[in-house]
C-alpha cells in the first residue's frame, strides 16, 4: 500500500498539472516480480489545470470505490483518489 501511496503522490503533486486516476481499485494495482505495486489502467484519468482543484466529468468509476461526490455530481478531485485509496486500505486490513 506504500507503493500505491507513492504513486498517488507522484500523480497528484509530481507535475504542474495534477493527474487524477479516477478508478483506483485493487484490480488496477499490479505487482511485479519483486512485489512492488504499480498503478495501471489510466483510461478515465483526468488532468487538472494548474489552478484547478476539481473538474467535472460524466465518466463513472467503479461503484464501491468512487467517492460519493464523484458518483453524485461527477466532480473529480484529488480527494476522490484518496477516498478510493482509503477503501482499498480498509479492505487490506479487514480482508
Amino acid at each position: 500500500m506504500i507503493d500505491v501511496t507513492s504513486a498517488l503522490e507522484y500523480l497528484h503533486f509530481g507535475y504542474s498539472n495534477p493527474i487524477i486516476h479516477c478508478d483506483l481499485k485493487p484490480s488496477n494495482v499490479l505487482l511485479d516480480e519483486n512485489m512492488v505495486a504499480h498503478l495501471s489502467d489510466f483510461s478515465i484519468a483526468k488532468l487538472l489545470g494548474e489552478k484547478d482543484s476539481m473538474t467535472q466529468t460524466q465518466t463513472l468509476a467503479t461503484i464501491g470505490y468512487m467517492a460519493p461526490k464523484y458518483g453524485r455530481e461527477g466532480k473529480v478531485s484529488r480527494k476522490g483518489d484518496v477516498y478510493s485509496y482509503g477503501i482499498m486500505l480498509m479492505e487490506t486490513f479487514t480482508r
